[in-house]
């Protein structure tokens, strides 16, 4: 699956197209490195989201196309 696709479904991130902005900013990162929105996400990866003056750093456990509301937090874990 898509970087910007998974931050929406996740609900990392509310919109696909901010994901997508995130990303071509540079202010994400897969595994330490700069990642483009068009980056294939898998189970193990870990992610690294600058939110202004915080940074957000998830383990990707499950990738799935959809998901509810409710059951989002499933898909990843803080570290």
């Amino acid at each position: 699956m898509r970087l910007d696709k998974y931050l929406k479904v996740s609900r990392l991130i509310k919109r696909r197209t901010v994901a997508n902005e995130a990303c071509d900013a540079g202010r994400v990162l897969v595994n330490g490195k700069a990642a483009k929105a068009s980056v294939a996400v898998k189970p193990g990866d870990v992610i690294e989201i600058a939110f202004g003056g915080r940074t957000v750093k998830v383990e990707v456990l499950s990738v799935q196309e959809t998901v509810k509301k409710d059951a989002a937090s499933e898909l990843y874990r803080y570290l």
